[in-house]
């Protein structure tokens, strides 16, 4: 009635060889890759978007006595109040931070360098808007740049055009003066032809009249 073991042994081989034959249709693995990549992703830490904590979250895991009776606990990112000075929007910011993101900090030099140079998703919300403000603040002082550069040119247009109008001024001025100057020497060497012939005539008419009385 019963099968022998050796040919139970076959059967179930063969099945196990058709199995594995078979071709079989994978789904995507992106989800179950995102749950082994995405740290805390059913639980998310709201309090690292209110300041800049570097990605640091909130930990979990077991406290671990001698007896051996696990306990489950938490760890919490060390986060400090800290104001940093910030040279492009010229005050205070008043920011929470972990240490991590404060040792990042001092690596970059300042807290705009830090902004304008860290990953997005290391930032946060609170990260994005003090960079989207700090973003702002330098297109005003490029626009304001501007702005300035473009008056002293035309300050400089100004002047430039000023000192041609005096320098033609001056030219006319010395030109009018340099006509003068001819037309009276012009006047001064005919005065002076005209007395001189004037004076020969006159001599002559003199002596004829002395010599006709005589």
């Amino acid at each position: 009635m019963f099968p022998s073991i050796p040919l139970f042994a076959s059967i179930s081989s063969k099945r196990t060889a058709d199995v594995l034959k078979k071709p079989t249709k994978l789904t995507s693995i992106a989800p179950i890759t995102a749950l082994f990549t995405q740290r805390n992703a059913s639980t998310p830490f709201k309090r690292a978007n209110l300041g800049l904590f570097h990605g640091k979250l909130k930990q979990y895991g077991n406290n671990v006595p001698f007896s051996k009776h696990k306990t489950r606990r938490t760890w919490l990112p060390n986060v400090q109040r800290k104001r940093l000075q910030s040279d492009i929007m010229d005050k205070e910011i008043r920011v929470k931070l972990t240490t991590r993101a404060l040792k990042t900090v001092n690596k970059y030099g300042s807290i705009d360098q830090y902004l304008l140079r860290t990953k997005p998703e290391l930032l946060g919300w609170e990260g994005m808007r003090l960079r989207i403000q700090l973003r702002e603040k330098i297109k005003e002082q490029e626009a304001s740049k501007l702005q300035t550069v473009a008056d002293k040119q035309k300050i400089a247009a100004e002047r430039a055009a000023e000192e041609l109008r005096k320098a033609e001024s001056k030219a006319k001025r010395l030109a009018k003066q340099d006509k003068k100057r001819r037309l009276q020497a012009t006047e001064r060497r005919r005065r002076t032809l005209t007395e001189g012939i004037l004076g020969t005539n006159g001599g002559s008419v003199a002596n004829s009249t002395v010599n006709a009385a005589a």
